[in-house]
């Protein structure tokens, strides 16, 4: 469970889409998104039913309930990562904005709450533009909404689009007649814990390609003590397992499913070795369940994996940076060691 990206969640790194105008999102050419949205929810649900262990990603969260069950996350005393990474922006806000210059254009992967990158720009020398990229079009929409209000001289391109896959950047972007700026990729929440290893090194990789010439700012949470992290992803108000659970009511509600959610519990936990939390739905009981007229049958205590959140050393992610094309420049962390926020450099060529 990561913000920023809100992640995937954060993560990033994903929400789903809805529809809204071209003035507040940037228009992709053909179909209706929403059905593009559902079809693909449903495969991908049905595939992962389908096999064992069963799992499906993180980005499914991220509907309009999903997305606000995770803003109210945010604000849980439990939940560090967000009041930590916002306090290392503001403290080192000055050094942050030497390092990605003047004039340059911000491209925010996993877009949602505005709060930190609203922290970011006024931090900025006159950024050219801004270009959230989200698969949650509704989200979207509110957080570019806001940006336009708080920042009027900002020119503000939203995409909607998974970033996880390959994308093409808003025409503005591409070519310009003023000239090309220095692109600058914004990653927080520690989003790129909800990826596999191979996964975190593919996207970076093409981050570092669409960035060539700039540079990326990356949240990322740290290894700690276990019991501060099965503090954060098993809060006492219950919001991350209503998080959780909105799973299966979006699939009840979009794909017609018929989950019983209260027949399923959240479950989070520490894996030391692989040095992440999983997040599961344990089944409660024997039941079956149909997705797109197809029957599923958990076993009792049987569990559907929605979500991996890994943590990092300091050196183990400019090691994986440095693997994925960039060089690793200064890293900002908090007194207490929960939280980094790294500075990548995306070489030319």
């Amino acid at each position: 469970m990561s913000a920023g990206s809100h992640s995937l969640r954060a993560t990033p790194e994903a929400r789903a889409r809805a529809p809204t105008t071209p003035r507040d999102v940037e228009p992709r050419a053909g179909g209706d998104r929403r059905d593009d949205d559902a079809s693909a929810f449903a495969r991908a649900l049905s595939a992962g039913l389908g096999r064992r262990p069963r799992s499906v990603a993180p980005k499914f969260f991220y509907d309009a309930a999903g997305s606000a069950l995770f803003d109210q996350i945010c604000a849980l005393p439990e939940y560090y990562p967000t009041r930590t990474e916002l306090a290392l922006l503001a403290e080192h806000a000055s050094e942050i904005a030497q390092c990605i210059g003047p004039g340059a254009d911000i491209v925010e992967f996993g877009a949602g709450s505005s709060r930190k990158i609203s922290l970011l720009l006024e931090a900025l020398e006159q950024p050219r533009r801004f270009v959230p990229i989200d698969i949650s079009g509704e989200h979207l929409h509110a957080a570019a909404r806001q940006l336009r209000a708080e920042h009027p001289a900002l020119d503000v391109h939203p995409l909607v689009a998974d970033f996880t896959r390959p994308f093409a950047l808003p025409h503005a972007l591409a070519r310009n007649g003023r000239g090309h700026a220095r692109r600058v990729g914004f990653f927080p929440g520690s989003s790129i814990g909800n990826f596999t290893p191979d996964e975190a090194h593919r996207f970076l990789r093409r981050a570092a390609r669409l960035l060539r010439g700039g540079g990326m700012l990356v949240g990322v949470d740290l290894v700690k003590d276990p019991a501060v992290l099965h503090a954060a992803y098993n809060d006492a108000q219950g919001v991350t397992a209503a998080f959780n659970l909105n799973l299966l009511a979006r699939a009840n509600r979009e794909l017609g499913a018929d989950f019983a959610p209260d027949r399923f519990a959240h479950y989070a936990f520490y894996e030391p070795v692989r040095q992440r939390i999983e997040m599961h739905l344990v089944s409660l009981c024997r039941q079956s369940v149909t997705v797109c007229g197809r029957q599923f049958t958990f076993e009792e205590c049987e569990t559907l994996h929605t979500e991996n959140s890994y943590k990092f050393t300091v050196d183990g992610f400019r090691g994986l940076a440095a693997r994925s094309g960039f060089l690793p420049g200064p890293v900002w962390r908090d007194r207490d060691g929960l939280f980094s926020v790294h500075w990548l450099q995306a070489q030319v060529g």
